[in-house]
């Protein structure tokens, strides 16, 4: 089982890699904050994910970026990127089922509450 800091960090990298296929000009400020993270911490990310190969900056006139560059994923960067989504997408159903069951059992424990019975009823009452 991967821990927590692994799941983060998975998570960290599928979301910068989701949103550099889809806005490859974004500079590092734009992507930092769109992911809600700080720009030392993206850049961090981006070295690494350009460490493993997954990613690669390349020179482009036409970029919005004053600094003419763009992230691209590489065709490595691409299949990671798959099977990154489809282990997020996993745990994330999971979570989801979880806190499914989760509020199931919060919510017939609330009502069997013996205080909020006669209250009910006490309003049904009136």
């Amino acid at each position: 089982m991967a821990s927590r800091q692994a799941k983060l960090q998975e998570d960290t990298y599928f979301r910068v890699m989701h949103l550099l296929q889809k806005n490859p000009d974004f500079t590092q400020r734009e992507l930092a904050q769109h992911l809600g993270i700080s720009v030392g911490g993206l850049n961090y990310c981006l070295k690494a994910l350009m460490g493993k190969g997954l990613v690669k900056m390349k020179n482009f006139a036409n970029s919005k970026n004053k600094f003419g560059y763009v992230y691209v994923l590489t065709p490595s960067g691409i299949a990671e990127k798959a099977a990154i989504t489809r282990q997020f997408l996993q745990r994330k159903l999971h979570e989801y089922e979880a806190l499914k069951e989760e509020i199931e059992s919060l919510r017939t424990e609330v009502q069997s509450l013996p205080e909020l019975r006669a209250r009910e009823a006490a309003q049904a009452g009136h």
